[in-house]
């Protein structure tokens, strides 16, 4: 099923208390949480703003090995002064919870993940990046996520997206085009040459998709969405009263792989990939 339709949902993969662990662990996180003004970034998936806000920005292109902050859009006064309370405030968290934080590592490297990777036939499969992703009101626009994590080949990378709480239609649930996963990729978000104005652009365009290509994929806490590295998807705003919390992390078959030098995401000498298997 995955295979074919570049996705698959498997329900109650986590349990209630792994997930109520996770939300605990990110209040506690968000609670200590100090930002240099400077670095206040705000978090978009359009495409101009991405470049502007993240790629003129060293705070996102080396989070790669860090737990850092990015905020929603409008949350800030020109100072970098916090306008509603700093908890509402983040977007997302981001991108080394799974090597630096106990609660996270756990989850990421838990004997079931382990085992669902060699029932994919995952040999060396190693982790490139987390987040936390809180989903106010922002819609995320259609993408492959190879388009941010480009391998040669394609097709090594694998996300995993939790659901910490039940996720619908109202408050923002992931939407996807069945089978998408085997059309390549058309877009690439890459580093920019030195000197340029933003640190990352985008080589070629994404498509127009038709909405009726999308079939939404509501599931319920605790649940787990395997999303192929090139399965487009999206998601719709929230525009219910819940919130839709969720904990996602891309993992990279290394085996007979290529990390692209151009992505924004690098391994550092203070953090390698590290193997999914312990």
């Amino acid at each position: 099923q995955f295979h074919k339709d570049g996705f698959l949902v498997l329900e109650q993969f986590f349990s209630a208390e792994e997930c109520d662990s996770m939300r605990s662990q990110i209040q506690r996180i968000v609670a200590e949480m100090e930002v240099p003004p400077h670095c206040r970034t705000s978090f978009s998936t359009r495409e101009e703003e991405q470049l502007q806000a993240q790629g003129s920005s060293d705070y996102f292109l080396t989070s790669g090995d860090k737990i850092r902050f990015f905020f929603e859009k409008g949350v800030l006064d020109e100072k970098g002064n916090f306008l509603i309370p700093k908890e509402k405030s983040v977007s997302k968290i981001g991108h080394a919870l799974h090597a630096y934080d106990p609660v996270f590592k756990q989850i990421t490297h838990s004997p079931k993940v382990q085992e669902l990777g060699r029932k994919l036939g995952l040999e060396r499969p190693v982790v490139v990046q987390s987040m936390y992703i809180f989903k106010s009101l922002i819609a995320v626009t259609p993408h492959q996520d190879a388009t941010f994590l480009h391998t040669e080949p394609l097709g090594r990378i694998l996300g995993f997206w939790i659901a910490l709480e039940d996720a619908t239609q109202e408050n923002g649930c992931l939407w996807f085009i069945p089978g998408s996963h085997t059309n390549g990729i058309t877009r690439r978000m890459v580093r920019a040459a030195s000197g340029a104005s933003t640190c990352v652009e985008f080589v070629g365009s994404e498509p127009a998709y038709n909405d009726n290509q999308f079939i939404p994929l509501p599931i319920s806490k605790g649940g787990l969405i395997l999303i192929h590295g090139e399965v487009v998807h999206k998601s719709e705003l929230n525009s219910s009263e819940s919130s839709r919390h969720a904990f996602t992390f891309h993992v990279m078959e290394a085996k007979g792989t290529t990390w692209s030098k151009e992505n924004w995401l690098q391994p550092t000498p203070e953090l390698p990939f590290p193997s999914l298997y312990t």
